[in-house]
């Protein structure tokens, strides 16, 4: 027999997450639209924003909703690799000078952020949004002023007869385009029957070690089966192994970093600073009165994200087609479309995963690529499809926070109605 209710609570909770593959798939049809070509760019898109997005579930966890700052780790980021090009540095050694430097200063900027967070209880979402606009002022004054005259830089990076930083570097002349994409190559097709391998592996094993009971191990085991079979089929193995054009690839070294950050996730998740993430998300009220330090728990929650993001700005930035870094502004959207694709996957203001992120990461940037084609063919300017996509970006944010407000009050009529009631 059918559960309705089951049914009406997914639909609920996956409203987002269906609408935006419907409008995708709707946008396919309607451009007739190349899906060797859409596939391409999805996994491009895919490679270079996974991270980020990830780096938003622990502050999520621990209750503090969308860290719309971590622009500001963005900017950390911006700044170690400035750095890094005015020293010279070359190839994947650039990038992990970039990545050294991001580390302190992400760590401290999360810091400033958790504190003014920490004032602000229950407006963390928000608060961090306007943190970001007030950071990014300070970001151009640094750029625009401070590089230039109070520290000295390279004349390759610098305005030529003015002073501050050059509103495009360029990343191909001393190799730190795609300086960790281009490392290793692999083959789509492969990756999947690798992927379908280790599901079958992992079903294995964890059932012999009596980890998961024999339904869920079957069901592993038939979904890796479905999946290797599905990429089997000519029609769709035609739309990735290049038999009418290049073939597409998975960036090797990339993924092994997204896919180890997932793994933080869930390890993290485990230790002793995990639960109090989540007891902290789960009632800061009950986990103060338990021992834990809930500002110390939520600082440092925040310091992990700002960090991790950026870190993955520097994928991002590397990974960019255009092989340049745009100064003033390559960090502005950073929060904003990491936050509407994580919600997207099916997150919510106070419940995260990996598989929602990975979710939301691929359903977003689906129906980025999809809307500005369809709208070029239907009627002949992209730019209506662009305004469409910012509109679906700020209108998924929106509904997550009037629905986490409208959750909340009527959890609060609930309790009040059950006092009244005692």
């Amino acid at each position: 027999m059918i559960d309705r209710k089951k049914i009406t609570d997914f639909l609920k909770k996956y409203i987002v997450t269906i609408l935006f593959l419907v409008l995708s798939l709707t946008f396919i049809i309607l451009g007739d639209l190349d899906m060797t070509s859409v596939a391409r760019d999805l996994m491009k898109r895919l490679s270079r924003n996974a991270f980020i997005v990830l780096s938003l579930i622990i502050p999520i966890v621990a209750g503090m909703g969308i860290n719309f700052a971590i622009t500001i780790g963005a900017m950390a980021a911006q700044i170690g690799l400035l750095l890094a090009i005015n020293w010279n540095l070359t190839g994947p050694v650039g990038i992990l000078v970039a990545a050294a430097i991001t580390l302190p200063l992400g760590a401290l900027f999360g810091y400033l952020v958790g504190v003014m967070l920490n004032k602000m209880k229950g407006q963390e979402t928000i608060g961090s949004m306007i943190l970001g606009y007030f950071a990014n002022g300070a970001y151009q004054l640094l750029f625009l002023y401070i590089f230039g005259n109070f520290i000295p830089l390279n004349p390759k990076v610098t305005i030529i007869g003015a002073t501050g930083v050059k509103n495009t570097l360029d990343l191909t002349t001393n190799g730190l385009a795609q300086a960790i994409d281009g490392i290793l190559r692999i083959p789509f097709l492969n990756c999947v029957y690798i992927f379908a391998g280790a599901g079958l592996v992992y079903a294995l094993v964890m059932y012999l070690l009596k980890k998961i009971t024999k339904k869920k191990a079957l069901v592993t085991a038939g979904c890796s089966v479905v999946l290797a079979a599905v990429f089997c089929l000519p029609v769709v193995a035609n739309c990735f192994n290049g038999k009418n054009s290049e073939a597409i690839t998975v960036p090797g070294i990339t993924w092994v970093l997204i896919l180890l950050l997932c793994g933080f996730n869930v390890l993290i998740m485990k230790t002793r600073l995990g639960q109090k993430f989540r007891a902290v998300g789960q009632s800061q009220t009950v986990a103060n009165a338990s021992g834990i330090n809930v500002n110390r728990v939520r600082l440092i929650a925040i310091m992990i994200s700002t960090v991790l993001a950026g870190w993955g700005q520097l994928l991002f930035i590397q990974s960019d087609g255009m092989g340049t870094l745009t100064t003033y502004s390559a960090h502005e959207q950073v929060g904003l479309y990491a936050g509407a694709a994580i919600l997207v996957g099916g997150a919510s203001i106070d419940r995260a995963t990996n598989s929602q992120a990975l979710l939301g990461t691929l359903l977003f940037h689906l129906m980025f690529l999809t809307v500005q084609k369809a709208a070029s063919a239907l009627f002949g300017d992209a730019v209506i499809g662009e305004y469409f996509r910012a509109f679906l970006s700020y209108a998924v944010i929106a509904v997550a926070l009037v629905m986490y407000a409208w959750k909340g009050n009527a959890k609060r009529k609930k309790k009040q109605k059950d006092l009244r009631t005692a």
